[in-house]
């Protein structure tokens, strides 16, 4: 072996030193995770995702530590990490495509895309109807046809307010079925998991919830059925029994992108710890069974990738809430 080719490999040998040296150092003593929600949603589902994830890749000193920190589907956590709490370097946010739906709406305040940093998008959930086990509709389609014969006889149940993620699936499918959206009854819960808990109670006839969280209900033992999953194709394992909103008439599709972001005080060495951790465990073998437990599917985005997506995502969704009159122009 030449000189300059042993030159070269103690080179490389240092930076691989330096670079294991600095992800050492900036790992967070005390990692938290914000869930900006109630316990049992989608929110919840994605930080115990990343607990999980983070834990089994062996890259955290300690167990990320889930926080609860309900408010206007993620406003106040939104507000509180931007205002109060700028350079947390070891508290991530979760946040959802009904985060960056709210942010294209103007629900955050005077709040933007560009006041946080955003990290890392560790898979995607997909939009579903979810109606009472014993619940006399079998398909999307009975369920339609009951609000279309009489809109007020039916109350349906939305994570957040008009204009939600939640609230928009059931406005698209209204009007995918010639239905004027502004007939159709609605109640607003802080979440998918008092959603669920309503439509347990009798007080919703049907949630316009996520895959996961209604079906981790479902399996934790609710009596509850999925009507319809806003998915381009039938979601693989148990979930392929359930029926595309596609498949029953209904030409909609709702992705739910699911990550996390941090302060925008965050040192850029701080960040790269972070965005290089859900990196890490991502490509780790027992990932994929990690997601499949949760009902996700995978969409691993880490850095400058991820903030073009939701820059994007959040102009598309400015133009989808122009369309049905809750921004203007």
């Amino acid at each position: 072996m030449t000189r300059s080719n042993l030159g070269r490999i103690a080179a490389l040998a240092g930076t691989a030193v330096l670079l294991s040296a600095t992800f050492v150092s900036a790992q967070p003593d005390r990692p938290e995770c914000i869930a900006p929600a109630q316990p049992g949603g989608g929110f919840d589902i994605t930080c115990k995702l990343a607990q999980a994830a983070l834990t089994e890749a062996e890259v955290l000193p300690s167990p990320l530590r889930v926080s609860y920190m309900p408010g206007g589907i993620g406003a106040v956590a939104y507000s509180t990490i931007v205002g109060q709490r700028p350079d947390e370097p070891g508290t991530v946010v979760a946040f959802s495509a009904g985060s960056l739906l709210n942010l294209a709406q103007g629900k955050f305040g005077a709040h933007d895309a560009d006041d946080v940093r955003w990290v890392a998008s560790i898979g995607t959930d997909y939009g579903a109807v979810v109606v009472p086990a014993d619940s006399e509709w079998t398909s999307l389609s009975q369920m339609m046809d009951a609000i279309k014969a009489d809109a007020g006889s039916v109350i349906l149940g939305a994570g957040g307010t008009i204009g939600s993620q939640d609230w928009m699936k059931a406005a698209l499918t209204a009007r995918a079925a010639g239905i004027d959206h502004k007939t159709m009854r609605f109640v607003a819960f802080e979440g998918g998991g008092d959603c669920a808990t309503a439509l347990q109670g009798g007080h919703v006839q049907a949630c316009m919830n996520d895959v996961g969280d209604s079906q981790a209900a479902i399996d934790g033992g609710a009596p509850l059925k999925l009507l319809a999953i806003f998915a381009p194709e039938r979601l693989p394992g148990k979930l392929s029994e359930v029926a595309t909103a596609k498949e029953q008439g209904f030409d909609i599709q709702w992705p739910i992108v699911r990550g996390f972001y941090v302060g925008p005080e965050v040192s850029d060495e701080d960040y790269q710890w972070w965005a290089d951790a859900f990196r890490t465990a991502m490509e780790a073998p027992g990932y994929a069974a990690l997601l499949e437990s949760r009902n996700l599917l995978p969409l691993p985005m880490t850095g400058d990738e991820l903030d073009a997506f939701v820059k994007k995502s959040v102009e598309d969704y400015r133009t989808l809430a122009t369309e049905f009159e809750l921004v203007r122009n």
